[in-house]
């Protein structure tokens, strides 16, 4: 059940037709859930898994879509940002998974793409594999590294433009939130011009494995002080990674800016990012695509105005959309026993 349908609704800016990502047209979100007993006797589980996001249904190496990242706290093992950045381009599946699982599924997307590029590293450059993370070790057996790269492969061509599932599958499988089970969530915004009426969307998922039951704000969210006895009592500083996709018309410099806003939403729920977190967010726009190949010299690319004031509803909508994603999250996600027998409830909302 997503939390609009508890009856709690964020901001002011109306949810596209689905409520998640993949409103935003071409986006595509696929999960691998791994949950079974590794080792009973020494209470060994898998309880983790591998998400994958997909900027469009083509060639995401020949088409290329624009891209920023922005870090607002660098706690993390994630791969591929530091092109991004230098770029301003995506040019692979944006994948999430546990920390330990980074380099396993950064191979499996990697022989994912060479196997529908030929081209790569032989007649053309080398590709930049974008992998995020968070740290599953309370409920996943990490040490003993389950995730691999035939999962990574499988997320990928799992992938939909359905509404996303939410909680605990894919990479969220063993996060914890506020002291709750958390995990995967999305949410999206409709940006409308009422002078010309054109519209846009802007959607985030997000990973959430953060805070301490006593930072979230149930206040702010009229859950009242609620039974907070169930809640895990001491997490990990924990992490949060956010997908933020548009098909606005934004450079990858409107995009970081854009992309900044996400921590709005993040802070409104109660995170005030921790030494050991690392609260990462990944943005892309699909309005524009390079074509690897292009013999040009020049190219043509819209883009909004900086002071048009669609900017300021974008930078709404990534704060609402985050802020609301996080909530989905907790409220998708259900009660979940892992390794050594440890159990993240589900928040109690009822």
């Amino acid at each position: 059940m997503k939390i609009r349908d508890r009856g709690i609704s964020i901001g002011r800016l109306h949810p596209g037709p689905k409520n998640c990502i993949t409103d935003v047209s071409g986006v595509k979100v696929g999960h691998v859930t791994l949950d079974y007993p590794i080792d009973e006797q020494n209470g060994e589980y898998a309880c983790t898994g591998v998400t994958a996001v997909l900027p469009h249904g083509g060639n995401l190496f020949q088409e290329k879509v624009t891209a920023a990242s922005y870090v607002i706290n660098g706690f993390g093992k994630t791969t591929g940002l530091v092109q991004i950045d230098e770029l301003g381009v995506i040019e692979s599946p944006i994948m999430l998974t546990n920390t330990f699982a980074v380099p396993a599924v950064a191979h499996g997307t990697l022989q994912y793409m060479l196997a529908n590029n030929p081209e790569i590293g032989e007649s053309t450059g080398t590709i930049n594999i974008v992998v995020g993370e968070c740290n599953d070790s309370l409920l996943n057996s990490i040490r003993l590294l389950p995730v691999k790269p035939e999962h990574a492969i499988e997320a990928i061509e799992k992938a939909t433009d359905q509404p996303v599932q939410e909680g605990a599958v894919g990479a969220g499988k063993g996060m914890v939130c506020f002291g709750y089970k958390g995990g995967i969530g999305s949410s999206s915004r409709l940006i409308i011009d009422q002078a010309s009426g054109e519209t846009y969307i802007i959607g985030c998922l997000v990973v959430t494995n953060f805070g301490k039951k006593e930072e979230f704000q149930k206040i702010r969210y009229h859950l009242g002080h609620g039974e907070n006895r169930l809640a895990l009592s001491k997490t990990a500083d924990g992490s949060i990674m956010m997908v933020l996709a548009t098909d606005a018309p934004l450079s990858d410099r409107q995009l970081k800016r854009v992309a900044k806003r996400c921590g709005v939403g993040l802070g409104r729920t109660g995170s005030h990012y921790s030494h050991g977190s690392g609260d990462i967010v990944i943005a892309f726009s699909t309005a524009n695509k390079t074509n690897h190949f292009s013999g040009k010299l020049t190219e043509n690319h819209r883009q909004l105005r900086d002071d048009h004031p669609m900017m300021n509803q974008l930078f709404t909508g990534a704060a609402e959309a985050t802020e609301e994603a996080i909530l989905n999250s907790l409220s998708q996600a259900e009660t979940t026993t892992g390794r050594k027998g440890h159990i993240a409830y589900k928040y109690p909302f009822e």
